[in-house]
This record gives C-alpha cells, sequence and structure tokens, in this order.
C-alpha cells in the first residue's frame, strides 16, 4: 500500500469546508479511501487540532471518515525533532512543517500541502497540492 499525509491545514480545508481548497481535499480523500492507500496522521497533527481549539470528539469526527484499516497513526521520536528543529532555523521555515516533512521521509509517505514552506524542504520529502497528488 501506498500511503499519504496530509499537511493540518488540508484536514482543516476538508473538516471546514473551506471552498475550493476544502473541495480539492474532499476529492483526494475519497480517492484514497477508494483506493488501496493509506492515510497517515501523527501525534503533531493532534497536537495543532488540540491548539487550534479542537475538542477530542471533533478531531475523532474528522480522522473516522477513512476506514478502518485504511488510517494509520505514528508516533513522533526525539531524533525527529531534533533535525526539525535544526531545518527550521537553518531554512527560516516553521518547526512544525518541517517536522512535518521529516514524518514523511522516515514514513515513506507522500506529503499533502500548499504551504510554500515546504518548498525549502523538498530535499527532505517532496510535497503535492490536492489536485495533483494522484
Amino acid at each position: 500500500m501506498e500511503g499519504f499525509y496530509l499537511d493540518t491545514s488540508i484536514w482543516l480545508d476538508f473538516y471546514e469546508k473551506r471552498g475550493k481548497n476544502g473541495e480539492e481535499a474532499m476529492k483526494l480523500i475519497t480517492k484514497i479511501i477508494q483506493g488501496n492507500y493509506v492515510l497517515t496522521y501523527s501525534d503533531l497533527h493532534i497536537k495543532e487540532f488540540k491548539n487550534l481549539s479542537y475538542s477530542q470528539h471533533e478531531i475523532l469526527a474528522m480522522l473516522a471518515i477513512v476506514k478502518q484499516g485504511k488510517l494509520r497513526h505514528i508516533h513522533i521520536d526525539s531524533g525527529q525533532i531534533k533535525e526539525a528543529l535544526f531545518l527550521a532555523r537553518q531554512r527560516k521555515i516553521p518547526k512544525k512543517d518541517a517536522l512535518h516533512a521529516v514524518l514523511c521521509r522516515d514514513n515513506n509517505l507522500q506529503l499533502i500541502a500548499r504551504d510554500p514552506h515546504f518548498e525549502k524542504l523538498k530535499d527532505i520529502s517532496l510535497y503535492k497540492t490536492p489536485e495533483n497528488a494522484m
């Protein structure tokens, strides 16, 4: 199975039905669900959702669109955090974006994002927008 990893903003585009971006996120998630793919989320997603005041119930509802066996949770280790902090300082980008890229590389996942900061991380993990992911 091939795996996908959505930047937190893509999850929110989908869940909050944010106009065209929300429609494109929904199309991609639908393709992932219907195909033989796995959608992966991390501890960082959960932390970001909680920081945006999403309740545990809302977070579970957001993730519930993905069928059992098609959703994978990955954890973050201290080495990944150290590397992300280094990359963020070196490349002047947000720490969370650097950590998302490191997690994708380490777990062989396709990163889906819109944020231009990921251009500065393309040697770590290439990213695609929802429109050109599949």
